[in-house]
């Protein structure tokens, strides 16, 4: 049995000084219970915590560690950077450099901007589609998260679903009323919608792959059908690759699928373990950005040369490597020992995986939307939580969020995880006999 008696007391003084004790929601474990371990130290596809106890991490940072924790030449390009200055509040040459990479990975991106989170990519994202296209409405769907700004927390994914939260206080009514929300999947509720109210519609906002009500996957024909759909009623079609991007494919989910999205939005892998954000795309919509045009967007840290730098190697070490057919064989290979496993023990579960991400869902038929999510027995991940962790391996502490595999991890570590999966469903079985 692993002792938490440290991240006990340190959780114990945080409740004291910081909301809930934790500076994101999802950290507090309030999704699986207990209380949360505090992360020490990183290296490669291992975490150790603040009392010792060493973990295979498939969370890595919920994303952006797609190279495994503290990379040689990762932290080297940000410590040369940091002796140079941490900010100036000024151009640089590194955000020219990681603009460029990024728009010659991504061809719909022909120019971007450099932000500090994802959150505020977005809200610059469907700032700027409202000023090209004249109109107010925002489409969503149901389950997806692009970020905390007031209007886009209707029935959002990741930390509202972990807490069970349908809406979030001290967001106007009228700021969400100009966000639409639709099924994700539902080709017939968005042709509705765009045929009833398009005139209306700036955007249409879209995780291509939904990674905030854990992995669930776009059906056949579904982002087709919203490039072909936005493209005919006039609105602007914004990919929220945060996730995807550089994960799914080096071109992000844009490219393996082939669509080719008005907006992109950015972030976690762009940094390489950095805050950053970024909103990329048609250069005559982002012509519309100050000082270029009339939409005003800002801040202090924008192309901060410590992120810049530590992103742009990230970026360029996935093109010199290409670890992808590796990452997709490995997550392809956990996620059908996932299933036999369960199996074995005759405990129903879903496995949604595509390349290095995937979500378990304890749910007997299949997760397509946010509506199949949510009925997945958030009981049972918890038991399943708690089991991995005790067997050495961090889970999201969510039912509803993503695991992420990293180049790092190594065919044993697959293993290691398998082995820990096999004797937590074993557990989970004997839990349920009379």
């Amino acid at each position: 049995m692993k002792s938490h008696a440290e991240s006990n007391r340190l959780m114990a003084r945080a409740e004291k000084i910081i909301p809930g004790g934790v500076n994101s929601p999802v950290r507090a474990f309030a999704g699986v219970g207990g209380s949360p371990v505090f992360l020490a130290r990183g290296q490669g596809a291992r975490v150790w915590d603040v009392d010792g106890n060493e973990y295979l991490d498939c969370v890595g940072s919920w994303g952006p560690l797609i190279l495994g924790h503290a990379r040689k030449e990762v932290v080297e390009a940000a410590c040369e950077a940091a002796h140079r200055g941490t900010t100036f509040g000024a151009p640089c040459a590194q955000e020219v450099a990681l603009a460029q990479a990024i728009t010659s990975a991504l061809p719909s991106v022909e120019q971007v901007r450099l932000v500090n989170s994802g959150t505020e990519a977005v809200m610059t994202a469907v700032r700027l589609a409202r000023a090209f296209t004249g109109r107010p409405k925002v489409v969503t769907f149901e389950g997806g998260y692009h970020g905390h700004s007031d209007g886009l927390l209707a029935r959002a994914g990741s930390g509202l679903a972990t807490l069970g939260l349908p809406v979030c206080p001290g967001v106007p009514a009228n700021w969400a009323a100009d966000t639409l929300v639709v099924p994700y999947n539902d080709l017939a509720a968005v042709h509705s919608l765009l045929e009833t109210r398009g005139r209306e519609i700036a955007c249409v906002l879209v995780e291509p792959v939904a990674g905030n009500m854990g992995v669930v996957l776009p059906q056949e024909g579904f982002l087709e059908e919203l490039r072909r759909a936005t493209l005919e009623s006039g609105s602007l079609l914004i990919f929220d690759e945060v996730i995807t991007g550089f994960r799914v494919h080096h071109g992000g989910a844009q490219t393996r699928y082939g669509i080719s999205p008005d907006l992109t939005v950015l972030g976690k892998i762009i940094g390489g373990g950095f805050p950053i954000g970024a909103v990329g795309g048609r250069r005559e919509i982002m012509q519309m950005l100050s000082p270029c045009g009339p939409v005003y967007q800002a801040g202090t840290l924008s192309g901060n040369p410590v992120a810049c730098a530590a992103g742009l190697t990230t970026l360029k070490l996935l093109a010199a490597e290409d670890p992808y057919p590796q990452l997709e064989n490995r997550g392809r290979v956990l996620a059908e020992r996932i299933r036999q496993d369960a199996s074995r023990a005759g405990v129903p579960v879903v496995v949604n995986q595509l390349a290095s991400m995937l979500t378990v869902f304890f749910h007997g038929g299949k997760v397509t939307d946010y509506q199949t999510a949510s009925t997945a027995d958030k009981g049972s991940y918890a038991e399943f939580f708690h089991a991995l962790l005790a067997g050495g391996v961090y889970l999201p502490p969510s039912q509803w969020e993503a695991m992420f595999l990293s180049a790092a991890h190594t065919d044993d570590d697959i293993q290691l995880i398998g082995q820990a999966v096999d004797q937590a469903f074993q557990d989970l079985a004997a839990h349920r006999q009379p």
